[in-house]
């Protein structure tokens, strides 16, 4: 079974996602760490060197790849935005969307070196939270409510995907 955790910048997919696959007793991928790997560079510097675009090429490229493999996949914030990365990810998994309030999301993210949250004003990062929003929810299977400990969230995801009761 794969499982896609989609969702905004600091939903949680990276720490639930590592928990859940602990959990599940699965591999787990962060997608923007195998991105990261496979270019040989970070995102901030892919950004700045190539440009969002080429990133958003590299994020189909890596749900390619990691498509039909067993275990849970961190996708990045923007990797559900692409429809063709949607049908990927739905074709070969569970894609959950991992439901957190914007107020959560920014104040894990504020800080953050993240290129779009560094280019951008709170206010337009609620706007594109609002408009992901609704990207999230067609392109999921599942949606579990993640604004709780990892644990809880855990729980949640599991009890969405009917995993419940299951000895892992």
């Amino acid at each position: 079974m794969t499982i896609y955790l989609c969702g905004f910048m600091g939903c949680g997919k990276s720490t639930v996602g590592t928990k859940l696959a602990k959990k599940l007793n699965c591999p787990f991928v962060d997608m923007d760490t195998y991105i990261e790997e496979q270019a040989g560079m970070t995102i901030p510097e892919i950004f700045e060197k190539y440009g969002e675009p080429h990133f958003r090429d590299l994020e189909t490229q890596a749900i390619r790849e990691l498509a039909g493999r067993d275990g849970v996949i961190a996708c990045g914030g923007g990797a559900m935005l692409r429809e063709e990365n949607a049908e990927i990810a739905a074709k070969n998994g569970s894609v959950v969307y991992l439901e957190v309030p914007f107020h959560v999301c920014y104040r894990r993210i504020a800080d953050s070196d993240r290129p779009i949250v560094r280019r951008s004003s709170r206010e337009e990062l609620e706007t594109l939270y609002n408009y992901r929003e609704g990207i999230y929810r067609k392109h999921s299977t599942h949606i579990a409510a993640c604004d709780k400990t990892p644990a809880a969230a855990v729980a949640d995801i599991c009890s969405v995907l009917g995993l419940i009761g299951e000895e892992q």
